[in-house]
């Protein structure tokens, strides 16, 4: 069974940094593809960054040039690097995975097999 396990989330002021980390168990990374959502009171999850089965990793509009999505696979883990962070940023965050044989769209949360716990990302104005 995999299990991703989140860290990295808090407190900062606009402007400042974060890097989410997502440490997957019970499968090698190398088999995942790992996918990032968040979900702020009041709204629907939606997509954040997530890697296409030909390479290419996407990126929403509202994060795009400020977030960056990688992965270590000898530690089995993805991270997000968010900078130059905003107020709007402010969300629970999620990593999610699923086979990377999939082709199924990689901006569906309904897409992906397994989630981690999520991790309280809070940016001050």
């Amino acid at each position: 069974q995999v299990q991703l396990v989140e860290s990295g989330g808090g407190l900062v002021q606009a402007g400042g940094s974060l890097r989410l980390s997502c440490a997957a168990s019970g499968r090698s990374l190398k088999t995942l593809r790992v996918g990032w959502f968040r979900q702020a009171p009041g709204k629907e999850r939606e997509f954040v960054a997530g890697t296409a089965p030909g390479g290419t990793t996407f990126y929403a509009d509202s994060v795009k040039g400020r977030f960056t999505d990688s992965r270590d696979n000898a530690k089995n883990t993805g991270y997000l690097q968010m900078n130059s962070l905003k107020p709007e940023d402010t969300a629970v965050y999620y990593c999610a995975a699923r086979p990377s044989s999939s082709t199924a769209q990689i901006m569906a949360a309904g897409t992906y097999d397994y989630w981690g716990q999520g991790t309280q990302v809070t940016v001050s104005s």
